[in-house]
This record gives structure tokens, sequence and C-alpha cells, in this order.
């Protein structure tokens, strides 16, 4: 059963000025998925972000976060979804468990409520052996999953998170990464995830959109971005060989359509071909004697989608 959209843009555009941040935006996010906005910093992810946050106000279009429209319902929007921005400020005076308590007073959560709710979240967080630690002591990985922890207080359907590991040491950035993941699991809360760090975007998301300028240039999976790399340009074939001999490859380079070869580690040859000439490849290989031990599509990665993708829109 296809997830409902818990997001969808209309022709969403923001100008500051004569600048377009955000150019006729049409997306769509599904209830239950981890969603990638990916894009350079200038790109208009963080403006994108406060749009549907609804708090700035497109200059034309529209969205709706949750079934509510983000100019005409923005309170019912912000109370079923919650962002973390990029350089949230805390008070560092105050304890964890402070903090989170002040957080819920301003969402309206009743005190005979709040406690509870706090002890879950810090457990949820990993911060319970910190709970009465001021925040002015944490690290900016402890405080990163704090300002998670803030997020979730209210209870929101779907959370924006806005460069969460930007800054972090390769341990806090995992253990972001990793409560991210956990929360999409185990409580199925929709995740927008804004970064231009790709490989916590390939790690983290189910599905991807690429941002240009305030366009979308691209959204979908990352293996089927991948194939359409390949449908609209060239194709890599990876073969497994019991053995590679010079004149195999020679052959190889002299089918039309073979733009050239790369030669692997144990004994692997990268096919690169204008279009699908898989076939006549594995007849040459055979006709040489040599046994395909395997063959399959190389895989882009989404360092290359990305660039491949900026390279159209140029």
């Amino acid at each position: 059963m296809m997830p409902e959209p818990i997001i969808e843009t209309y022709e969403l555009t923001k100008y500051y000025g004569n600048v377009k941040a955000v150019d006729h935006l049409n997306l769509t996010v599904y209830e239950g998925e981890i969603f990638g906005f990916l894009g350079p910093n200038g790109a208009g992810k963080t403006t994108t972000l406060l749009m549907l946050m609804g708090l700035t106000v497109p200059t034309s279009g529209t969205a709706t976060v949750g079934g509510y429209d983000i100019i005409k319902e923005s309170r019912e929007v912000r109370r079923i979804a919650g962002m973390l921005p990029e350089g949230a400020g805390y008070y560092e005076d105050l304890t964890a468990r402070q903090n989170l308590d002040y957080i819920g007073q301003l969402n309206d959560i009743p005190e005979s409520e709040r406690e509870k709710r706090i002890d879950e979240l810090l457990e949820a967080v990993g911060l319970t052996k910190w709970a009465n630690t001021k925040v002015e002591k944490f690290s900016r990985g402890m405080k990163q999953r704090l300002g998670i922890a803030e997020v979730l207080i209210k209870k929101p359907k779907i959370a924006f998170f806005d460069e969460p590991t930007i800054g972090l040491d390769p341990q806090g950035t995992k253990e972001v990464r990793d409560l991210m993941t956990q929360l999409n699991k185990e409580h199925g809360l929709t995740i927008f995830l804004s970064s231009h760090l790709l490989y916590e975007v390939q790690q983290t998301c189910h599905r991807v959109g690429i941002i240009r300028g305030g366009r979308l240039v691209a959204a979908d999976t990352i293996e089927n971005l991948s194939k359409n790399i390949a449908e609209k340009g060239r194709m890599v074939i990876e073969f497994k060989l019991t053995e590679i001999r010079s004149d195999l490859i020679r052959e190889l380079e002299a089918i039309n359509g073979v733009t050239h070869i790369k030669r692997g580690e144990d004994n692997r040859l990268y096919v690169y071909m204008e279009s699908d000439r898989s076939r006549e490849v594995s007849e040459t290989i055979t006709k040489h004697g040599s046994i395909i031990l395997l063959m399959k599509p190389k895989e882009h990665s989404l360092e290359e989608i990305f660039l491949k993708y900026y390279e159209r829109e140029a």
C-alpha cells in the first residue's frame, strides 16, 4: 500500500527583493520516510523549510503539511511539525531537563505529562545520564541530541532537520545519524533532512531531492536516480572474469558503442558504453575463453548522481 503524502508543494516560490530563493518548487514527501533535501549552501534549502513550517510566507504558490495549508493554517502546521534549525541556540545556564521543561511549557504541555515525556525523550536521545547537567558543559553533538529532543517534545508527525550534523566530529555525526534512523524506524517519524553532506544523505535517506538555484532538478530514490543517469547517458557494466588478457580488452574496445574499458582489482572489468552492448560484450568475453563470474550494472554513488544532475542544469 502506497504511503500517504505528508508534504505537497505547488509552484512554491520565494523572492527576497529581486533574488529568487525558491523557484516554482513542486515536491511530494510521503509519510514515514526520511527525505533528503540536497544542495549546496544558498540553493534554497533553508528558505524552503521556513516556508513549510509557516515561518515565512511564499511570494507565490503554496504547500500543505499534514493536510494543512502553510499560509491559511500555519498554526496547525507548527502544531504537528517541529524544526531543528542550523545553529540552534539553547539556554546554556539551564540543565537539559530544564531546557526541555521550558520548551514543554511553550508548547502548552500539562505539567502532569511533561515529566514523563521528558524522561522518555532523554532516554531516547541518550542524555539520561546528563539530565541535570548544565548545557554549557555539553559537547556540540550532545547539544544537537538535546535539540532533537526539543523538537520531539510535542510529538510531531514530521520533523525538519536543517544541517543537523554540521560542525560535529565523526562520533557526534554518527550518533545524530543513528538517532534519526532509530526515530524513523521505531516511531514512524517522518523526517525532512536538509543537508549538503552527500554521505550523510546517502546513509540515511529513503529518497532524495536535489535543489539547484532554488529549482528542484530531481527527486527519487538513489537507485532510480542512478538508473536514470544510465538511461540518459553512458552505462557502466561491471564484469568479474576468470582471466583477463590484453587481446580481450582490445577487442572489447573495438565494439561499436563501447567508449572505454577500465580494469579493476580481482579480475574485474568496467565496460563503459554509450548504449547497452552487454550482449556483444558477453559474447566476446566467452569467445576468448574466459568465464563470467559476475555481471551487473555499476551503481552510481550519490556524489556521481549529484554532479551529473548539476552538469545538466548548468
